[in-house]
């Protein structure tokens, strides 16, 4: 399973725009508000040089880049939690997503829609934020009275949990996001879960319009300052989708010309790999090679976890190799005179570029 990022913001911000820049997708994309009323889901694969030079060592018949899959959502708006607007339908589509992509309006256009009134990022951002806050509450609320009842008979039953959702629902209540509440490993247990969208890390895409392809206006600027310049991606979505129809050569030349390094879609990857601590490790088997995104600092069984829980229940051991070990020796069999394929065992932590064959019991 590759990594999963909603894309959500209010309604005619460029969401849909930046899904088709990302992914080809193909989804509506139109200058009025609410033009998306289903979700659109993309998949983008990622580009990857590591992986290209393990395929000329290692001889697959198959080499398979690790992947995201994108979900664009309806425009959120005030009140979306308690049933405004269409955003409320699909606050459940981002509860599956690793992280979360916030599009932001950055540009001044009067022929351009939006809604709230002229542009503000920090007022637009609050208005969204302030409705996962009361989706959030009213999740919290609604486990706590159920595990409540579930104490009711007795045993000792659902304390801890009740617990926990009460004191989550008075955080939000008071206004503060589930990823800025202090809790015990056991709460925390308890609450992943209910997959809270304010525990979601975030990215923010400064949809700069055409003008400010870098993000140099007061806008993107302002974004910055409220949320932090990490956090911040300034993208032009009309640009990016323009560049998304060009042959690589093209974009590289088209990308020079503006004065950018980098595509959208490798600006948000580099992002949001930052922002959850990923690494990248690969797998060989049946001929196929193969990238999967992992948390930093994730074990051999979790890695085997990512491909399949299959793997994960039966893992009996991985053959370890590393990228840098392959590009020196050039063929697996010299690592094998030289005893560098690692046996190890359910514990081994993996780092980024490892390759794992891992060997498990159906």
């Amino acid at each position: 399973m590759g990594l999963a990022v909603g894309i959500v913001g209010l309604p005619n911000v460029g969401k849909s725009t930046l899904l088709n820049a990302l992914t080809h997708a193909g989804a509506e994309a139109s200058n009025y508000p609410f033009c998306t009323i289903e979700k659109n889901v993309g998949i983008a694969t990622l580009h990857d040089p590591d992986l290209d030079k393990l395929a000329e060592i290692l001889s697959p018949q198959e080499a398979i880049p690790a992947s995201v899959q994108f979900v664009d959502i309806a425009g959120l708006v005030q009140g979306a939690s308690k049933g405004e607007g269409l955003g409320n339908t699909f606050l459940g589509h981002i509860r599956d997503s690793d992280a979360i992509l916030h599009v932001v309006r950055c540009f001044e256009d009067v022929n351009v829609v939006h809604a709230p009134g002229p542009p503000d990022p920090i007022r637009d951002v609050e208005i969204v934020e302030t409705e996962f806050l009361l989706a959030d509450l009213e999740t919290a609320e609604r486990a706590a009275a159920k595990w409540r009842k579930a104490g009711k008979g007795g045993r000792g039953v659902g304390v801890e949990e009740a617990a926990a959702f009460a004191r989550a629902a008075e955080v939000l209540g008071a206004g503060t996001p589930i990823h800025a509440m202090s809790m015990s490993p056991r709460e925390r247990d308890i609450l992943t879960e209910a997959r809270f969208l304010t525990a979601k890390p975030c990215l923010y895409v400064a949809n700069t319009g055409e003008q400010d392809p870098k993000g140099e206006g007061a806008l993107p600027r302002a974004l910055r300052q409220a949320k932090g310049g990490e956090r911040v991606l300034p993208v032009s979505v009309e640009i990016e989708e323009e560049v998304s129809e060009l042959s690589p050569e093209e974009q590289q030349a088209f990308l020079e010309e503006l004065g950018l390094e980098e595509t959208a879609l490798d600006l948000v990857v580099k992002g949001c790999y930052r922002l959850l601590d990923l690494v990248t490790f690969y797998t060989i088997a049946n001929d196929k090679l193969r990238a999967w995104p992992l948390r930093r600092g994730s074990t051999a069984q979790q890695a085997a976890h990512k491909i399949h829980s299959d793997m994960a229940e039966g893992f009996i051991k991985a053959e370890v190799m590393t990228l840098g070990d392959l590009v020196r020796w050039g063929n697996r069999h010299a690592l094998h005179e030289h005893g560098l394929i690692h046996v190890v065992g359910r514990d081994h932590e993996v780092h980024d570029k490892d390759v794992l064959q891992i060997h498990f019991k159906a």
